[in-house]
């Protein structure tokens, strides 16, 4: 953890008694910020094991020794395991000199391209339900299709393919159009014979002519009838994957129709009841909308909070009803800048995973925030993001 303070006194709890093994590149020896009695390697990389309680001071001299943090694993106290030796450091003194390797995680079968643009799968809607309340903007519907009659599989975070009918303006067949899943692998009947989708109908006014254009796929989708066909291709997807760690941290960023990944999250976590996967972590969604009526799926997130309030929180982002510090619109940045120091905190810890979803123009002030908490500590946030994307820990999928 970057920051020196929250390990001052950790030494006799339960966190203190915790290592981490950092991979380190660059490092140089300064003789005068940071002398030491033996070189240092100039290229490639050094592994240090540093007990919880040292992490600040380790960070503090990785830096001033112009190296970069390029992973950080945590290791157990315990066991005698196969062990991976650590480099020798001022940081290591008085640590094991090996540590087992962490326990090799399950295998979990990630299914892709079932089915193919060749070769769809034929369903059916089962359902077709308008989620934009009164005095909301646009339509936005969730939508149900029949999955008895093949075998599409997926998991929480993947999307689909869906072929509209008809052909383009050259007469060719249309292409598929990619949708984040809403539902959990089980289904919304929690049969595994169902998938569903979030989806806003496309709609602006040509640029050129003024026209009001709707888009294709959105269109169809949006207009299908209970029994009405559907082609379906994939699963795709492994970015946006929900870890099996029933104590992890989920950090989730949404705005409009971004959110369909996270509903999956939220009923696997909170709505199911499944035996091999019981949650008892934090998940934390940020949702940004332009109205109230657009908070999609809002009864159901409350109700959730309300029954599980040690373990979700909701902040909503509503630009065009909420003001931010400096008196402008809302947005989800906002929100983020204003919780960056709790986020910073959080997403220093092994176990967090912080999820983007939705409109691209959201990354850029999410960094901002981060970045100004980060360097509250001393810490580079370019640079520690790309540890979390290498241990797997952020991940994005925006438009």
């Amino acid at each position: 953890m970057y920051n020196p303070s929250a390990a001052n006194g950790a030494a006799n709890t339960v966190s203190g008694s915790r290592v981490f093994l950092y991979e380190v590149v660059g490092l140089r020896q300064n003789m005068e910020s940071d002398r030491l009695s033996y070189p240092i390697r100039r290229s490639g990389s050094v592994f240090f094991t540093v007990p919880y309680n040292r992490m600040g001071e380790m960070v503090q001299r990785i830096t001033r020794l112009g190296g970069k943090i390029i992973g950080i694993r945590p290791l157990t106290m315990e066991g005698t395991g196969n062990a991976t030796p650590a480099a020798s450091s001022p940081a290591s003194e008085g640590a094991p000199k090996s540590q087992p390797q962490p326990a090799a995680k399950a295998e979990l079968e990630i299914p892709v391209n079932i089915y193919r643009p060749n070769k769809p799968y034929v369903g059916k809607c089962l359902s077709n339900q308008e989620m934009v309340r009164e005095g909301g903007e646009g339509t936005v519907r969730h939508l149900t299709f029949d999955l008895s009659g093949g075998d599409l599989r997926y998991l929480e975070g993947q999307s689909i393919g869906i072929i509209p009918p008809g052909t383009d303006s050259k007469g060719k067949p249309q292409k598929l159009r990619l949708y984040s899943i809403a539902s959990t692998r089980h289904g919304d009947h929690l049969d595994d014979k169902t998938v569903s989708l979030c989806v806003r109908r496309l709609e602006y006014k040509h640029p050129e002519t003024g026209e009001q254009v709707f888009g294709v796929c959105s269109s169809f989708l949006c207009g299908l009838q209970p029994g009405d066909d559907v082609k379906i291709t994939g699963p795709v997807g492994k970015e946006m994957l929900l870890p099996n760690d029933p104590e992890a941290t989920i950090i989730m960023m949404a705005t409009g129709t971004g959110i369909a990944p996270f509903r999956a999250f939220l009923w696997r976590m909170f709505k199911e009841n499944n035996p091999d996967y019981q949650f008892k972590g934090l998940a934390w969604l940020f949702f940004g909308v332009a109205y109230t009526p657009n908070v999609l799926y809002k009864d159901e997130l409350e109700e959730l909070q309300r029954q599980f309030p040690d373990n979700l929180r909701l902040t909503y982002a509503i630009s065009r009803e909420q003001k931010n510090a400096s008196g402008g619109k809302m947005y989800i940045q906002d929100r983020i800048a204003e919780n960056a120091d709790e986020l910073w905190q959080l997403v220093q810890k092994p176990n967090t995973h912080t999820y983007i979803c939705g409109l691209k123009g959201m990354e850029g002030g999410i960094d901002a925030g981060m970045s100004a908490a980060a360097s509250q500590s001393g810490a580079n946030w370019s640079e520690y993001q790309k540890i979390l994307k290498k241990q797997e820990r952020w991940h994005v999928e925006t438009y």
